[in-house]
């Protein structure tokens, strides 16, 4: 099956998530990620959705999202997004 990182988050300082942004998506590929949603435009359709920026990366399986996830390459990035932006993160394994 599948697995899934999705992400909702709201950027604090867009000028340093703007190297996040730019070193993340070679580290994603690496595990065979491939952005399904970036950023893009949303409408709430029921309830609350107070994060500004959804992101959904599809992995081969959700062990690879998690070696993604857990990378030496991805951790300095991964506090780059951490410090500059509020989030929530989860990885899901999909029904594919």
């Amino acid at each position: 099956m599948k697995g899934y990182l999705i992400a909702q988050i709201n950027v604090n300082n867009l000028e340093n998530y703007k190297e996040y942004l730019k070193n993340v998506t070679p580290i994603a590929q690496k595990y065979g990620g491939e952005y399904i949603i970036r950023a893009g435009k949303y409408e709430v359709m029921e309830g609350d959705w107070p994060f500004k920026r959804n992101v959904v990366i599809k992995f081969p399986s959700i062990e690879k999202a998690k070696e993604f996830y857990t990378s030496k390459e991805y951790e300095p990035i991964k506090k780059i997004r951490a410090d500059n932006a509020d989030n929530n993160l989860i990885l899901i394994e999909g029904a594919d």
